[in-house]
């Protein structure tokens, strides 16, 4: 037995220190191409620094190997060292066999910069290199489906398919189909594959968008079946509880819903959208004292969610709590851009209360966005016959009985002003 292979063996029983002494060995008198295989071994296991020192020796005493600084380069990205990644990477020409390898470690560094138009230039280069090379194929299908380009990252991993593979670098093909299919909202495609992915690599992530296409798919028993399993083998997956909550409310059992929500803030107790959703599951269930829990602490946790705002002002309209729906919705109005659905709950509080002035003032600033909603116009025409303000009821009431035309109510009303 080579001294490197005792290293491994000291290594895999856990022999930390007797595999340092052996480590010292191994580089002393192991011959070259075993050192080369010892080095990748050790960068599997994760001993990176120990790898390092392998590559270097045999850098040492093959200066012109370009397969090594590529390996030193991976090394170093891995560590977090780019400058030192890039000065190997610099040393590769393009016409060294190991140039289609460093363009790729270099689009994998600029990747982990974010640095992306540079990393497809790195790849399409490679591309023109090798086009047929299934490692470049499989980069370029990867870096698309990062930056969500799922369209060009479909047509790379049918590349891989048609040259078959099914698999490559640990990563089912079929899975990432899947992925991009469902996230460019081709669902029924996208089930389709989910469904082919090997048991090996059905991971919670596959799991989870596999019950998310269902539920797109309204399979709504699939998708509670496919939830409720992935968190009975992960529970601490929490994405999963939202979804699942959803999948019964769509089923209008809402009982089931609450539970798988409660269950999910147990899990995660400072995502504000999933208290949002446990005060909207419990809207259907009447129970106003825990919708009130949760939309305060929804607001609580993100206090500028302009959409849990509004939830919360509609539950206290709702509720007659016109002060504390003004308190609430009153330090927005000093936003220059502010959302019409303020300045209409702030409106209803106000003429509740009978601050008629500060009422009109925001069912003015309302209008103008609300002018084809027939609720906010009925509502606008019986404050403006409260307070008397005619001047604009005839055109409101017209406006109304385009979009309400059978409303005779309404049209008796108009005849009766156009009249006056």
């Amino acid at each position: 037995m080579t001294y490197s292979e005792q290293m491994l063996d000291q290594l895999e029983k856990g022999e930390l220190t007797a595999a340092k002494g052996t480590f010292r060995q191994a580089l002393a008198n192991d011959s070259d191409d075993m050192l080369f295989s010892l080095a990748e071994e050790l960068y599997g296991l994760g001993f990176l620094r120990q790898a390092r020192r392998v590559y270097l020796t045999l850098l040492d005493r093959y200066p012109d190997e370009d397969e090594l600084r590529t390996n030193l380069a991976t090394i170093a990205i891995d560590e977090g060292h780019n400058d030192e990644a890039l000065s190997y990477l610099a040393q590769v020409q393009p016409d060294s066999p190991a140039y289609l390898e460093s363009l790729l470690v270099a689009a994998d560094l600029y990747q982990t910069e974010e640095e992306f138009e540079i990393t497809e230039q790195k790849l399409r280069e490679a591309e023109q290199l090798a086009p047929d090379e299934p490692a470049v194929q499989f980069a370029l299908a990867e870096f698309y489906f990062l930056v969500s380009r799922f369209d060009d990252a479909i047509d790379y991993y049918f590349r891989l398919i048609k040259n078959g593979y099914t698999d490559f670098a640990k990563v089912d093909i079929a899975g990432r189909l899947g992925m991009c299919y469902a996230q460019s909202g081709q669902f029924k495609q996208a089930l389709g594959y989910l469904k082919q992915v090997k048991p090996a690599y059905r991971t919670s992530d596959i799991r989870f968008q596999t019950g998310l296409t269902q539920l797109h798919l309204g399979q709504l028993d699939d998708a509670i079946k496919t939830l409720t399993d992935l968190i009975g083998d992960d529970d601490q997956y929490a994405s999963a509880y939202p979804a699942l909550a959803q999948a019964y409310s769509r089923q209008r059992n809402y009982p089931q819903a609450l539970r798988a929500i409660q269950e999910g803030l147990a899990v995660d107790q400072y995502n504000e959208q999933l208290y949002a959703q446990a005060a909207e599951i419990v809207s259907h269930l009447g129970n106003h004292q825990l919708m009130a829990k949760y939309l305060k602490r929804a607001h609580e946790l993100d206090p500028d969610n302009l959409t849990i705002i509004l939830q919360y002002s509609n539950f206290l309209l709702h509720q007659h709590d016109d002060a504390a729906n003004i308190k609430l919705l009153t330090p927005l109005i000093k936003n220059d851009e502010v959302d019409p659905q303020v300045y209409w709950n702030l409106a209803r509080s106000y003429q509740r209360i009978e601050q008629l002035d500060l009422a009109s003032k925001y069912f003015r600033a309302a209008a103008p966005s609300y002018q084809d909603d027939p609720t906010f116009l009925k509502e606008k025409i019986d404050f403006d016959r409260e307070v008397g303000d005619t001047g604009d009821l005839v055109s409101e009431l017209h406006r109304y009985l385009t979009l309400v035309p059978t409303d005779a109510a309404m049209q008796d009303l108009l005849d009766e002003y156009e009249e006056y």
